[in-house]
């Protein structure tokens, strides 16, 4: 798939940093940013629980990562559907055994001027971006509080907290579920379980390459736009899906066993540091 690099099998991987054996449930998972994290972890030895609402797609990620020798299982799920995500979590540990982490990256991205909006544009967007992590983050820390254990990160965006033109509805959701994570780590904290954030920028998936026109978008999102009050990527390159990922794996890691309540910028420098 474009922008997502095939990676080793599990044999590559020899150091132990608190993933072997533990399962993982990933949201968003069928392609991008959701699939680069279900394989990142996958090569450190977690469980992949995959979530997604596109069938046939998440059903030949998971086909990949089976035939790289990897623990994974599909569970198509709408993590807009409250009950359905209950009961997809249910089954994943019925199924799998307890979730020990949660990565939340599911996203919708949908553009436009505040004042040409549609009521459906910003409800389809907070369904997706907020009350969807809502949903999936309640569903396994409930199941978590007991164990005294987990983690949970979720994928946000530097949009959360830089003001985006034609981004509104997105740079809300995402500013949303940034302070729901971390209202969920300061509760869960003395229970033992960490919840962190990271936040990309402008990263090589099918929900940048939809908002491109043409190839001079590349250098448009590298330079920037003064009409738009974009100072473009520092380090004048793009995000990979990869670059996301080992995030991901750092903040799900014992690595990061101090670590919570955190956002973690992952944007080359394009939100200069906010």
């Amino acid at each position: 798939m474009p922008g997502t690099a095939v990676r080793g099998s599990r044999d590559a991987v020899a150091e132990d940093i608190g993933i072997d054996g533990r399962v993982a449930l990933v949201t968003g998972a069928a392609q991008g940013i959701g699939e680069a994290v279900a394989r990142a972890l996958a090569e450190r030895g977690a469980r992949i629980a995959a979530l997604d609402r596109h069938d046939e797609a998440l059903v030949k990620t998971v086909a990949r990562l089976r035939d790289d020798g990897f623990d994974a299982s599909a569970f198509a799920t709408d993590v807009r559907d409250s009950a359905a995500v209950e009961d997809t979590v249910h089954r994943v540990e019925e199924e799998l055994g307890p979730v020990d982490i949660l990565v939340n990256v599911a996203g919708v991205l949908r553009l436009g001027a505040v004042v040409d909006l549609t009521d459906e544009d910003w409800s389809t967007v907070f369904e997706v971006n907020t009350q969807g992590v809502f949903y999936t983050s309640r569903a396994v820390a409930r199941r978590m509080v007991p164990r005294g254990r987990g983690c949970v990160v979720t994928v946000g965006s530097n949009a959360g907290s830089v003001p985006r033109a034609r981004m509104a509805a997105y740079g809300a959701s995402k500013a949303a579920t940034a302070s729901f994570t971390k209202c969920l780590g300061l509760e869960l904290a003395g229970h033992g379980i960490r919840c962190n954030v990271v936040s990309p920028g402008s990263t090589e998936t099918p929900m940048l390459r939809a908002m491109w026109t043409d190839e001079s978008s590349v250098r448009a999102t590298l330079d920037g736009s003064a009409g738009e009050y974009r100072v473009g990527i520092p380090l004048r390159k793009l995000a990979t899906p990869w670059d996301i990922a080992e995030a991901v794996v750092f903040l799900a890691s014992d690595r990061a066993g101090h670590i919570t309540m955190h956002d973690l910028c992952v944007d080359g420098g394009a939100a200069l540091g906010a």
